[in-house]
């Protein structure tokens, strides 16, 4: 008789799955990527994969949701933080964009993840937007601006930068709508 798994195993088992499909979508792409690879990776037969997801497609929304949905109670939390506007803002920017681009930027195929994850679900990518937009407009006191920050901070991936250049730009750019604080002794 098989032992059932308690839900802490099932939920450990389902985000070693996400975390090994993951990998191998941001290395060999969405197209190349096979059932096989996802259960190789996670170490699981395809059969029990194909238990936990009903397919491909299955797998890469749960990624994306897991990876991306994940981050909104630290984001907002971020966003409702002691401090400064502007490390508020760097701070939603961290864990909203700087966490993942940092995970994708090196990765052979991580250019086309957001590209596949829009198309196949493009709800949890709005839901995505909305909060970054809610926790922004938060901290900069109006929704028009935050939408203009958004854009801006969209055109500071175009290039696909390193992690550190794209933190760098993220200062400048929260600088720009919410000055940081100087430091003492030096004059403006």
């Amino acid at each position: 008789m098989a032992a059932t798994m308690t839900e802490d195993e099932a939920a450990a088992r389902r985000a070693k799955v996400l975390l090994a499909a993951r990998w191998c979508f941001l290395n060999f792409g969405f197209a190349k990527t096979s059932f096989e690879d996802i259960a190789r990776r996670a170490n699981l037969s395809r059969t029990l994969l194909y238990r936990i997801f009903k397919d491909k497609e299955d797998i890469y929304r749960a990624v994306f949701v897991d990876w991306l949905m994940s981050r909104h109670p630290a984001a907002r939390q971020a966003t409702e933080g002691p401090g400064r506007a502007y490390d508020r803002l760097l701070a939603v920017c961290k864990v909203m964009v700087l966490e993942p681009w940092s995970d994708m930027v090196g990765a052979p195929m991580g250019g086309e993840f957001f590209d596949v994850c829009e198309r196949l679900d493009p709800a949890t990518d709005a839901e995505h937007r909305k909060v970054a937009l809610e926790c922004v407009a938060a901290i900069l006191g109006d929704e028009e601006s935050a939408e203009v920050f958004l854009l801006s901070l969209d055109g500071l991936l175009a290039d696909q930068p390193t992690s550190a250049a794209l933190e760098r730009r993220l200062q400048i750019l929260a600088g720009r709508f919410v000055p940081p604080a100087k430091a003492k002794g030096k004059r403006a």
